[in-house]
């Protein structure tokens, strides 16, 4: 047993979704989320950029003496999972490779379809991740920063981001998909307008479900769950940004509710 937190980080609100399935897989767990708002977004960012972020965000989280890190952000799971692995003793994981083994698992006509950052399309992380498990499943890739840009505002539903949401499905539809994957953790959160728009013609992949059912995995593998049976309203958890000037705590409430009452501010020496 280890009491030890899990750190979970991502640039923006959007790693809230794997916080959520985590706190609700994981009760007894204390967990620390950290947001790097003042960089948001990272999907238009280089590679080696964004790396650069994800060592100082870990940093900060080391130093907080976390047992796990969750990288809840496809794009910094991209650019930096490896280099992390190999930095630390204690257990990375990231979103990608649980949200590309379960659209390989779900797809029945192998044709599964992709949004995501630009980042994460760009560096074609998932169609890699995909072609291992089975190389004859063709994905399909398109970036959609306009719907990151929609949660980061607390733009949850209505007519225009309707609007935005078919745009980016369109081309999709039109490629006979049977599998979406929600390859950024902020589309979660406007998971039901994405159903709705779509009229359930395909399965929805939350790669922020996936990562939770991982990290538990990986506990219970380790020996590194908490002897807690439960973590009571969530008093143990801690919230953590880099902006100033964001919707995160409101953000933060619609979705989590009480549970999140303070976002501490931090800067990052980059």
């Amino acid at each position: 047993m280890d009491d030890r937190p899990i750190g979970v980080f991502d640039s923006g609100v959007g790693g809230l979704t794997v916080f959520s399935e985590m706190a609700r897989l994981l009760p007894g767990e204390n967990i620390i989320y950290f947001g790097d708002t003042a960089r948001f977004p990272y999907g238009p960012k280089r590679l080696e950029d964004v790396k650069s972020f994800v060592f100082k965000i870990a940093e900060f989280l080391s130093s907080r003496k976390v047992k796990m890190i969750v990288i809840a952000c496809n794009t910094s799971t991209a650019a930096a999972i490896g280099d992390l692995k190999q930095k630390y003793s204690f257990p990375v994981i990231g979103v990608i490779e649980p949200g590309a083994r379960t659209a390989a698992q779900n797809t029945v006509n192998k044709r599964v379809g992709l949004i995501a950052t630009q980042g994460t399309v760009d560096s074609r992380a998932y169609e890699i991740a995909i072609k291992k498990i089975n190389p004859e499943i063709k994905l399909f890739s398109y970036a959609a920063p306009e719907l990151v840009e929609f949660i980061e505002a607390g733009i949850l539903d209505g007519q225009e981001l309707d609007n935005a949401i078919n745009g980016y499905l369109l081309p999709l539809l039109q490629e006979s998909i049977d599998v979406l994957i929600l390859g950024c953790t902020h589309f979660p959160l406007i998971e039901k307008r994405i159903l709705t728009c779509c009229k359930n013609r395909f399965k929805v992949i939350s790669s922020a479900v996936e990562t939770a059912k991982d990290v538990k995995t990986t506990l219970e593998k380790l020996g590194l769950a908490s002897s807690r049976k439960e973590n009571k309203k969530g008093n143990g958890n801690e919230f953590y940004e880099t902006g100033d000037r964001t919707h995160f705590l409101e953000v933060g409430r619609m979705f989590l509710g009480e549970e999140i009452r303070e976002v501490k501010k931090v800067k990052l020496d980059i």
